[in-house]
């Protein structure tokens, strides 16, 4: 039996029985059916990077995407085997079903009948196909965290064994297995394979009636689901809190389902949306932010993946191009960019030994996982990391091609006194490493005001094309997409050399 034929089997006995929980869905789906199941997916993004988040949907899922005008969020349809696909998107945060759009939802003048509708509401919304695209969404859960702790107790009973001393049949099945995961969790990856196992979607569905196991007597007695509703709204003419909507819309949908409620240990997570007067009720698909992807050593300001992502997008890399970071702090953007861009050269710098030494433990973690996922060695990633001082960089005049970092706020690193000095000469020595005519730039900062001053003395080898205005952390911060312009960088000499000296030992 090939390896698609057993993956397929593999997946096909996923048991979904223990999470129909007294849900009104049809127990069996015919497969026609479920093959043209399409659904509408909401994501949350980086806020100002939404035109970024919606172009990689229409690249890699063939999809057109709708930006919400409420910012940081993003709407999309698919057929259901896609789904897979979506939970590889390098700049969402986290995924969502939509149950229903009410483009112009009439609120009542009181609290008493908005939250009255509220509870009317539940009743009336289309939960069928979005919980049908839930199960499949949890399938897929419960087999990463299968193959997750299949690898935690490979490398355990390898490091108990010494190494090397367990049977050699009992490696290359274990590793084999470890494989036949990688098939089913990342089928899109591999083309050759999609159309067969794209078709399972409606055995899974259909499976959940039929699956009956004798063995075990939980079961035949079905255990209530819990939920949780959470209320995000955005508005000032609204007459009730969000709080008071979730209460209210959360006891409707527990009386329409019988589930019951538990805001820390829930198996589905109920949205409801509401901006001025639109209201969005969707079900959750992920659990935590899926930028939760690449660090394992974090520092004082790690910069989170999917803004790294969109930060290196900006500048469109095309192969080969050398990419660097100059203030690599834990390594997220470079790190980004090597698992993304794999056919582009990353460098990691910073100057502080402590930041090296986490981005380097990263890049290794990144490796590690890297080798288990396939069951073999790697060739590694395109990749290094090095200490070094930012206003004099090892690297020759016009060698690099990108130049992608998040510069010190002067809030949790550095100071705004300090950023006075050090921006001027961080962006002169920028100018001198980065290809005259082709190259660019995407810098963050919270200091927009030192930062556009430092800018305005270097209009000869610095063009500002583009300003993406993002909210870290609640900060109010800016990407700033520069281009290096044609003319050759000169060596400063004399007064402006001094002033560089000073602003480095500063």
């Amino acid at each position: 039996m090939s390896d698609v034929q057993e993956a397929t089997n593999q997946l096909l006995h996923v048991n979904l029985h223990e999470n129909q929980r007294y849900i009104h869905v049809t127990e069996s789906v015919p497969r026609s059916e479920s093959e043209h199941l399409r659904v509408t997916i909401g994501a949350t993004v980086p806020t100002g990077f939404e035109q970024v988040a919606a172009d990689e949907v229409r690249e890699k899922l063939r999809s057109s995407c709708k930006i919400s005008k409420d910012r940081g969020k993003i709407y999309f349809d698919i057929s259901v085997e896609s789904l897979a696909q979506v939970h590889r998107l390098r700049s969402v945060d986290n995924l969502f079903v939509v149950v229903q759009e009410l483009k112009d939802f009439q609120f009542k003048e009181t609290k008493e009948k908005v939250l009255k509708d509220f509870e009317e509401l539940a009743g009336k919304l289309p939960w069928s196909d979005p919980l049908k695209v839930w199960k499949i969404n949890t399938s897929f859960k419960k087999k990463k965290t299968k193959r997750k702790k299949l690898n935690q107790n490979l490398s355990k009973e390898k490091i108990d064994n010494g190494g090397d001393k367990r049977d050699e049949r009992d490696v290359k099945k274990e590793l084999s297995n470890n494989a036949l995961d990688s098939h089913i969790l990342d089928y899109y990856e591999k083309p050759a394979i999609k159309e067969e196992i794209s078709t399972l979607v409606g055995d899974i569905l259909a499976s959940c009636k039929n699956e009956n196991d004798e063995s075990s007597k939980e079961d035949t007695e079905p255990e209530v689901l819990k939920f949780r509703v959470t209320c995000n709204r955005a508005g000032e003419k609204h007459c009730f809190s969000s709080n008071e909507a979730a209460r209210d819309f959360g006891g409707a949908v527990q009386d329409y389902f019988k589930w019951k409620a538990d805001m820390t240990n829930f198996d589905v997570e109920v949205l409801l949306n509401i901006h001025d007067n639109e209201v969005i009720v969707g079900i959750a698909l992920t659990e935590e932010s899926l930028h939760r992807r690449n660090i394992t050593h974090f520092g004082p300001t790690t910069l989170r993946s999917t803004l790294a992502y969109g930060m290196l997008r900006l500048c469109a890399p095309q192969p080969s191009d050398v990419i660097v970071d100059p203030m690599c702090g834990t390594g997220a953007i470079p790190i980004e960019g090597a698992t993304e861009w794999s056919n582009c050269f990353h460098i990691a710098g910073d100057n502080n030994p402590l930041a090296v030494n986490r981005a380097a433990n990263n890049i290794s973690s990144l490796l590690t996982k890297s080798q288990i996922k396939e069951g073999k060695l790697s060739w590694g990633l395109p990749i290094d990391a090095i200490q070094w001082d930012i206003c004099n960089l090892p690297l020759r005049t016009g060698s690099v091609d990108i130049i992608v970092t998040d510069m010190p706020f002067g809030k949790r690193m550095g100071s705004k006194k300090r950023n006075w000095n050090l921006y001027p000469a961080c962006l002169w020595e920028m100018s001198r490493i980065c290809k005259p005519g082709t190259g660019r730039a995407a810098l963050l900062t919270q200091d927009k005001k030192c930062f556009t001053k430092a800018l305005s003395g270097m209009e000869h080898v610095w063009r500002k094309v583009h300003t993406v205005w993002v909210n870290i952390g609640g900060l109010h911060a800016a990407v700033y997409l520069l281009n290096r312009t044609p003319q050759a960088f000169v060596h400063p000499s004399g007064q402006d050399k001094e002033e560089l000296l000073r602003a480095k030992n500063d």
